[in-house]
């Protein structure tokens, strides 16, 4: 008899509004990442920080889907990590682009907040980090 593997008990975090959250965090992978891929390998002495920043915004954002996607306990407090992370660089990219245009020749993704990008860059991680607190696991008598 073939011993059965049992999957862990993992909480979902894609339900409801989560399964929203990891559209919009995949597109931003997808954007992010094809974005600065292109940049960095045609004209990244134009502009190696702002490439290098949308990048690492790229990577990020697949993290934080990857967490949502795979559910637990771990990989929701991981999530709420990233998307704090996440917050706290796009508030200083965008403050940083606004106050020293002259740092940046071209866009990051986070640059003035995510204007480029409708500001989801900003209100993504502010809902992300609404939705993941709300997903935590209640105890009895909460």
């Amino acid at each position: 008899m073939a011993a059965t593997q049992q999957k862990p008990n993992r909480t979902r975090l894609i339900g409801g509004p989560g399964l929203l959250l990891v559209w919009l965090y995949g597109v931003m992978v997808v954007g992010a990442v094809s974005r600065s891929a292109y940049q960095i390998a045609t004209e990244f002495d134009r502009a190696p920080l702002a490439y290098t920043l949308s990048a690492l915004a790229g990577v990020v954002y697949g993290f934080i889907t990857y967490t949502l996607v795979r559910g637990g306990e771990t990989a929701r407090r991981a999530a709420l990590v990233c998307c704090a992370a996440e917050l706290v660089g796009v508030l200083t990219v965008g403050t940083w682009t606004l106050l020293d245009p002259s740092a940046f020749p071209d866009a990051t993704v986070w640059s003035e907040y995510g204007m480029g990008y409708l500001f989801i860059p900003v209100l993504l991680p502010l809902t992300a980090v609404y939705w993941l607190r709300a997903a935590r696991p209640r105890r009895p008598g909460d």
